[in-house]
């Protein structure tokens, strides 16, 4: 009967009428997405199958402006334990996706897809008449650990290959102000996809890293109505000793403009860049440290000589002055896309912009001197 599985998440997804049934791959490398089961192609949308949970964060890592449709599923019976300063620990069957997609206009132009565009007939969806899908990778949780899979969309949108080499594909995107901006996206390899995910560089393990409970506590306009995230896993039975939405961390939107400039910086550097930026991370020799509750000083920047940073210093002396970001290496490294000075060197292959001037500010309105 396993065996036929993944067939009959095929026939029900081409049918239009039902969802696919998620299957859990204890071992192997499926081909094809739909085998999966968890995020299918049924009546012209992307829709998630039963049990599969769509989540946002509240401030996301940075890909070239594209989209992002993130879901979680579990076998029956099982939840995750909270953990309030680290990533829920998911048990074994968790099958986590996130999809990558552009909307498109009536022309065909790619746009934004971080801009806030209405591209589905709910949160849940994704209306393929209006979207380029790019990519759906999935992250496993086996007995042995995590396995990273990347799977690429075919043109047609119906299914996604697994791109175990990794993939790139050049794109022009289309900005509102008339722009048009070179985009050379990057699909990681298996290999890649552990510079981000392996969060420990003494263990080498992949895991995720933004289903933590500080990025999960937020609403999501779920099809029923808004609803706290962490509140909704508790309830389907996804999420088991967590602390109410009310007394859990709960980290800054990025870009809300009615919370302190210096908190909204340091939760776009620990989503951006703490997953290396880490006291046991892969880049632990640095001595920088950007997860979010890095005490402030040296290992935040500040007044930090960089550590073996070759031309990635662009003659700068310190990773943070007070109050001069031209005289930073942060923004040297930022507002860069050359492969050996650029940061994050994984994920990106545009400067964002805005993330540039959120950090900038952040320095410029530091006070103290570094001489």
């Amino acid at each position: 009967m396993r065996a036929l599985l993944p067939a009959l998440a095929l026939i029900l997804a081409a049918c239009g009428s039902e969802t696919a049934t998620p299957v859990f791959h204890a071992e192997g490398r499926p081909a094809m997405l739909s085998e999966w089961g968890m995020v299918t192609v049924s009546d012209g949308h992307l829709v998630l199958s039963d049990r599969v949970e769509p989540y946002d964060l509240n401030t996301a890592l940075f890909t070239d402006h594209a989209g992002k449709l993130r879901t979680i599923w579990m076998p029956e019976g099982v939840s995750a334990a909270y953990r309030e300063g680290e990533v829920l620990d998911f048990p074994v069957g968790t099958v986590i996706t996130k999809t990558f997609y552009y909307p498109v206009d009536d022309a065909g132009n790619v746009l934004r897809g971080d801009a806030g565009l209405q591209v589905s007939s709910t949160p849940e969806t994704l209306d393929l008449d209006r979207v380029r899908l790019i990519e759906t990778r999935l992250l496993i949780r086996r007995e042995a650990g995590w396995v990273a899979l990347p799977y690429v969309w075919d043109e047609d949108e119906s299914d996604a290959r697994l791109m175990r080499a990794g993939y790139s594909e050049a794109l022009t995107l289309a900005e509102a102000d008339g722009r048009l901006r070179a985009i050379n996206y990057l699909v990681p390899n298996v290999n890649q996809c552990a510079g981000c995910h392996a969060t420990n560089n003494t263990t080498r393990e992949i895991q995720p890293i933004g289903p933590a409970a500080r990025h999960l506590n937020r609403d999501f306009a779920y099809a029923e109505g808004p609803q706290n995230q962490l509140a909704h896993f508790i309830a389907e039975g996804y999420l088991s000793g967590a602390a109410s939405p009310e007394l859990a961390p709960r980290a800054p939107i990025w870009n809300d403009p009615d919370t302190p400039l210096a908190a909204r910086a340091r939760a776009y550097l620990d989503i951006n860049c703490a997953h290396c930026h880490n006291p046991v991370g892969a880049a632990d020799t640095s001595g920088l440290h950007l997860n979010f509750d890095a005490p402030e000083g040296p290992n935040l920047g500040v007044c930090k000589p960089p550590i073996a940073a070759g031309p990635g210093s662009g003659g700068h002396r310190f990773d943070i002055v007070p109050g001069a970001p031209e005289e930073s290496i942060f923004i040297y490294r930022m507002d860069s896309r050359q492969g050996d000075i650029m940061m994050p060197e994984l994920g990106r292959s545009l400067i964002h912009e805005d993330g540039v001037e959120l950090v900038r500010a952040w320095i410029a309105e530091m006070d103290g001197s570094c001489f």
